[in-house]
């Protein structure tokens, strides 16, 4: 399939959400070519010692969003990883930050590398954290 129907699929629940994505317990929302939408509701299992959302599930899902953008632009066969991702935090997210939006979107493709973007906000439209990626595109 190409990359944009493989994650529809997924969207769709006709295929297997990524084992990470049901580990950490967040899920592909929108799909549309060079865009990916991320859910997920921080729970106790997310805190870190001091008591807020380990700062590893926003990279991660930052991480499977922007990665999905540029998955989305992939013919049939074609694969991707993601050679760099930077990651900013803006504010602690807790269980009462609500469901937390991850919205990314493509800034550049082309033949062997892509860049994407993306931002977490919780359930007042605040931003959580931010971030880059720099993928590297093989051909099928």
């Amino acid at each position: 399939l190409a990359g944009i129907d493989y994650l529809r699929a997924i969207r769709d629940g006709r295929f297997p959400a990524a084992p990470i994505a049901r580990l950490l317990g967040f899920s592909l929302v929108e799909v549309e070519e060079g865009r990916a939408v991320f859910a997920v509701q921080p729970a106790e299992h997310h805190y870190n010692p001091i008591g807020l959302v380990h700062g590893g599930l926003l990279a991660t899902v930052l991480d499977s969003a922007m990665g999905c953008a540029v998955h989305s632009t992939l013919a049939t066969g074609g694969a991707y990883t993601t050679l760099e991702i930077k990651v900013n935090f803006t504010r602690p997210v807790r269980m009462d930050s609500g469901l937390l939006r991850c919205e990314a979107k493509i800034v550049h493709r082309g033949k062997q590398t892509a860049t994407a973007e993306g931002v977490v906000r919780d359930e007042q439209g605040r931003v959580c954290a931010h971030g880059t990626t720099r993928c590297c595109v093989m051909a099928g």
